[in-house]
Formats: C-alpha cells, structure tokens, sequence
C-alpha cells in the first residue's frame, strides 16, 4: 500500500534539529521524498506499523506532529501532480 507520511519538527533548538534529521533518514530508508517534509513510502502493513513505531519513538509529542495518509493498493488514480518536479511509480525502478 502507498503511505504518504508528513511531519513538521519544532527545530528552534538543537534536539529538534536532531529529532528532523533523525526522522527524515528513517523516511528515506522507505520511500520517496516528494516535497521537504513528505514522502510517499510504498509499505506493507509490517513495515508500515514499525516505521511509526520508530518515528513516534524519535518525535516529540509535544513539539512536533507526524501524520500517515493510507492511499491504499490502487493510489494512481487518488494523486495528482501539477508543477516542476517530475512524478514517479513507486513501484518502477529508481536510478540512483
């Protein structure tokens, strides 16, 4: 399934700093970074619940907020994509 999951991290000090840094390489470890704060993750039900595990564990509740949209198995007909940046399949290769 597609998992679209964005966060917004208080870094007005340097453990915020950390905590963004911290969640944006888990992020990236699953998925795609589409915009600063967002990425689409294509996740099985496992990974998905121990990617929040892991992300909820390095977050500050009070400071910061996490939020997963589930857009399921049939996601191309639920996004669309205006503007500069090229869109991908997830599911296609990636050329690094």
């Amino acid at each position: 399934m597609l998992v679209l999951i964005t966060y917004d991290v208080n870094t007005e000090d340097a453990a915020g700093k950390k905590r963004l840094r911290q969640i944006a390489k888990q992020c990236v470890n699953y998925g795609q970074r589409v915009q600063c704060s967002v990425f689409e993750c294509l996740l099985d039900p496992g990974q998905c619940k121990a990617l929040q595990a892991k992300l909820c564990r390095i977050m500050d509740p009070q400071k910061d907020s996490l939020r997963f949209y589930y857009l399921g198995n049939r996601y191309e007909k639920k996004i669309e994509h205006f503007g500069c940046k090229s869109s991908y399949l997830p599911e296609d290769t990636l050329i690094l």
